[in-house]
């Protein structure tokens, strides 16, 4: 049970910051809101496909 509250605390930041950075990101890799839909519904696994996959470099 000690272990679940900061991993749970983890998964949230990184969520919330890979929303955040898709919002304000001019391109992605696909629409936004795919990647926003991804994001919330696969929280941990959307948050770190996005990071690796979804933006896209200037």
């Amino acid at each position: 049970m000690t272990i679940i509250l900061p991993l749970a605390v983890v998964q949230l930041v990184l969520m919330i910051t890979a929303i955040v950075v898709c919002a304000r990101a001019e391109q992605t890799r696909g629409p936004k809101w795919m990647w926003i839909l991804i994001i919330l519904f696969f929280s941990l696994v959307g948050s770190i496909l996005f990071f690796l996959v979804g933006r896209k470099q200037s």
